[in-house]
């Protein structure tokens, strides 16, 4: 399998690849249907997948990320801003995490690629793509990743 690898060209840009063992349409739900985001990231989801629509994740009752879908495209990508409620370093709609799909051999390739961070931020957001990216495989493979240790404590 290939491991997480990122590339640093850009200081405030985080980029990930994982390949994945499931379909574009499944891994696509993912991130479009609240009861199954929420089953790898997050303790409270709400989505209006649709271009303009706003979501929130409550990861863990303090740490609240918030943005809306900015672009769509059915079982290929997805583009929304991101941002954490309360923060002033990284407010709602700051940046921008964009996610690929692409189907190859058995699977489906998921690049993720997350711009605009202010530094200081990078590592704490490459730590938790890291962390969500695992999960994310786990459960399009059909395991169970569990409850999310990080909704138990706060991140910021």
């Amino acid at each position: 399998m290939n491991p997480n690898h990122s590339s640093d060209t850009n200081t405030n840009t985080i980029t990930k690849e994982i390949f994945i063992e499931c379909r574009t349409e499944t891994l696509f739900s993912f991130f479009t249907d609240p009861d199954k985001l929420v089953r790898w990231m997050g303790r409270h989801v709400l989505l209006e997948p649709s271009i303009g629509g706003k979501y929130r994740i409550d990861v863990n009752g303090s740490d609240i990320a918030m943005g809306e879908y900015k672009e769509i495209i059915p079982n290929e990508k997805i583009v929304m801003t991101w941002g954490w409620e309360k923060s002033k370093i990284v407010p709602p709609g700051s940046s921008t995490v964009e996610f690929r799909m692409t189907p190859k051999g058995n699977g489906t390739l998921l690049q993720l690629t997350h711009y605009d961070l202010p530094e200081s931020e990078i590592a704490s957001h490459q730590q938790g793509w890291t962390h969500y990216m695992a999960r994310i495989q786990s459960f399009a493979q059909g395991q169970d990743p569990g409850i999310d240790p990080w909704s138990e404590q706060a991140m910021h």
